[in-house]
């Protein structure tokens, strides 16, 4: 699954700081530290953040039709060419 743009508590932007918190986690920030340089403080955003499980990419270990694998490569191109814009 790709990350839900708005927090389901609050309502908050949170589709766009995805990236960010995986280049933050991959550069040895803590998950907390990270959250903050995002400038997620309440426990309802960080907790979206910190609990999604990008299902997608689990998936495709498991497809054994090579074309259906290239439609998620495609789908999940399509998705961030659009979070760009």
């Amino acid at each position: 699954m790709i990350i839900p743009v708005r927090c389901f508590t609050c309502g908050k932007v949170i589709g766009n700081k995805w990236d960010h918190y995986l280049d933050l986690l991959q550069a040895d920030y803590s998950e907390g530290d990270a959250l903050d340089a995002l400038g997620l403080v309440r426990y309802c955003c960080r907790r979206m953040l910190m609990t999604h499980v990008d299902l997608i990419e689990k998936l495709l270990n498991y497809n054994s039709n090579p074309s259906l694998s290239l439609f998620f490569l495609f789908c999940s191109f399509m998705l961030e060419l659009f979070d760009c814009l």
